[in-house]
């Protein structure tokens, strides 16, 4: 009887560790990963790539420290010119002095458009996403804001964005610009950045524009004439470096350094993601490179 329980004992040890030792040996197989993928370094002081498909993170870096955004600030001027309910791309907008008065007294990046032209929201998306025009920004922020004055209706533009912000869960981003160049209260993160980036290029126009890389804008000026502005490239050099690029915006100052919000697109599989305070601009392209093959490589 105590050898038959013996027996009975010995049998299930030797099942037990068959059955360990296969599952060890098949979760061995299903762990392993094809081939090691080693996190790259970066430069700047923030960074975030995430799988576009399923917002999961591929890497990040200080993501959701709060920093100073330059104009990738422009993606969500984009967007909620674009989220405006029976929006007309051809509608019309006079230049106005105060739009260059204002670049001349912030030394900001301009699309160089002329007072008195009349310029569509159309032209004026690309001026706002591929040379950084902040006159474009201020135009189109002057046309979609509410109120009887413009400050008023600057006001009102830059608390859709923030009501855009809060709707997307974005709890690390709060606007004070319409382009970047605020008062110290214009801040983001790589992953609020990243977020705002997938949502925005959900919307057509939005990617048809900031994967461009040259524009050419036909616009009427004061006499009824029509004026051919030189031609807006776009300051994202990826589109130029990295195949399947298909966006999104650049940004620069003297407290954001350099920044870059990027996505690309490589066998139907994107990778989005962004860095802040890279710098210079070239590495702030080197930085997005690295992590853009990180993430191409960890989606296999």
């Amino acid at each position: 009887m105590i050898n038959g329980i013996k027996g009975v004992r010995m049998r299930k040890a030797v099942a037990v560790a068959v059955t360990s030792g296969a599952m060890l040996a098949t979760g061995a197989l299903t762990a392993a990963p094809a081939q090691a993928v080693t996190a790259p370094s970066i430069v700047a002081k923030g960074g975030y790539i995430m799988d576009n498909a399923n917002g999961k993170t591929l890497l990040s870096k200080t993501a959701d420290t709060r920093r100073s955004t330059g104009s990738t600030t422009k993606i969500m001027t984009a967007k909620v010119v674009l989220a405006q309910s029976n929006l007309n791309l051809d509608a019309k907008v006079t230049i106005q002095k105060a739009y260059s008065d204002y670049i001349v007294s912030k030394n900001a990046s301009s699309a160089h458009l002329i007072v008195g032209d009349k310029v569509t929201v159309r032209q004026l998306l690309y001026g706002l996403m591929l040379p950084s025009g902040c006159d474009a920004a201020y135009a189109l922020a002057d046309k979609f804001g509410s109120g009887t004055t413009r400050a008023a209706r600057v006001k009102s533009f830059i608390g859709k964005m923030n009501s855009s912000a809060k709707s997307l869960g974005l709890t690390n981003t709060h606007f004070d610009s319409f382009d970047g160049i605020g008062s110290g209260a214009n801040y983001s993160t790589p992953r609020d950045l990243t977020k705002l980036a997938s949502s925005a290029l959900k919307n057509s126009m939005f990617r048809t524009v900031v994967k461009t890389k040259k524009y050419t804008a036909k616009t009427v000026t004061k006499t009824g004439g029509t004026r051919t502005m030189g031609a807006w490239t776009n300051t994202n050099t990826l589109l130029n470096s990295y195949s399947g690029t298909i966006g999104v915006k650049t940004g620069s100052g003297p407290e954001a350094k350099y920044c870059l919000v990027f996505a690309a697109t490589r066998n139907g599989k994107t990778v989005i993601g962004t860095v802040l305070a890279s710098s210079s601009a070239t590495q702030r392209s080197t930085d997005a490179t690295k992590l853009l093959n990180y993430g191409f490589a960890r989606l296999g």
